[in-house]
């Protein structure tokens, strides 16, 4: 009954910016955990950011410094501010909540219970 719908994605050139939306709904729980995926193709797919419910940050090595994970919590809303892309950020981006106010692992899938379908980001020169 979860549910989760990211938007914002699209073509943008390289060097460019762009803002990912996730919006979830379905559940009642105030304490949660949310992250951003990735998958490229011919690539696994990989924790991109993470936000626990205490508004602590994790990011994968190759978006730190670019990438900018942040949430609306009286909305239910995730926000993924990517800035600086290069043709590497092209991907499927997906979010994702656990309902637990923190992970050990806060970029692994399994932590993970909801998804949501998708965005497709594509970075060019």
């Amino acid at each position: 009954q979860v549910k989760l719908v990211e938007s914002g994605g699209g073509s943008v050139q390289t060097g460019g910016s762009r803002k990912l939306s996730c919006v979830g709904s379905g559940y009642r729980y105030t304490d949660h955990c949310w992250a951003w995926f990735r998958q490229a193709p011919g690539k696994e797919r990989e924790g991109v950011a993470s936000i626990d419910s205490d508004g602590r940050t994790t990011y994968a090595d190759s978006v730190k410094g670019r990438f900018t994970i942040s949430k609306d919590n009286a909305n239910d809303i995730l926000y993924l501010q990517m800035n600086s892309l290069n043709s590497e950020d092209t991907a499927m981006y997906y979010c994702a909540a656990a309902f637990r106010e923190r992970l050990v692992s806060p970029l692994a899938q399994y932590g993970y219970i909801a998804w949501g379908q998708g965005t497709q980001v594509t970075v060019s020169s």
